[in-house]
């Protein structure tokens, strides 16, 4: 399989990759992760996956592919990040609560220097039982909410909160592995 560098620092991506045997270099894009009025939660995650990709395959040498990736959690028109405190946790967890939310992850593969080969997003459904305040507490005290979208992440403690998921479980995590694979098997058969 080709070798791919990934436009990322998140320790899950590169977690996932590995697992799923992705031969891969990280180097993190420095893009700022500002949302544009009115734009979608779809929009957002596939823009910011395409400019990571760009920002690093810019500055790497030609022919490299790379993988850049952005989720996000939505509800209710609202996109939740990574939470900026304990406080912030706090009011996402209970957002969540008893309630089904979307997971979803933009991803793009870019060429070097400035070819966009392929740009998309998975969309994951997560439906969360109701949690208690003593939960919620706890959970944030934990330290494990601050760097996930949504201030949770399935693959820890909060695997106990969730009641339902209707999709990809590894877009959940952080990167929708099944694509990802077809994408760079549909680069390589066409190359």
């Amino acid at each position: 399989m080709i070798r791919l560098i990934l436009a990322s620092n998140s320790p899950r991506r590169r977690e996932l990759l590995q697992n799923s045997g992705f031969e891969f270099d990280v180097r993190p894009s420095g893009i700022e992760e500002t949302r544009l009025p009115g734009e979608s939660p779809e929009d957002f995650t596939r823009r910011l996956a395409r400019d990571k990709a760009l920002d690093v395959a810019r500055q790497s040498s030609p022919g490299n592919l790379v993988l850049g990736a952005d989720t996000v959690v939505a509800i209710n028109g609202e996109i939740l990040e990574k939470p900026a405190d304990a406080d912030d946790a706090a009011r996402m967890l209970r957002t969540l609560s008893g309630r089904a939310h979307r997971v979803i992850t933009g991803v793009c593969l870019v060429r070097a220097p400035e070819n966009v080969l392929a740009c998309t997003h998975e969309t994951t459904s997560v439906t969360f039982r109701s949690l208690t305040e003593d939960e919620i507490d706890s959970y944030v005290a934990s330290g494990e909410p601050f760097d996930k979208a949504g201030g949770y992440a399935i693959q820890g403690l909060a695997s106990r909160f969730v009641n339902r998921i209707e999709g990809c479980y590894f877009n959940v995590v952080g990167l929708p592995i099944p694509l990802v694979y077809e994408m760079v098997k549909t680069i390589t058969v066409k190359e």
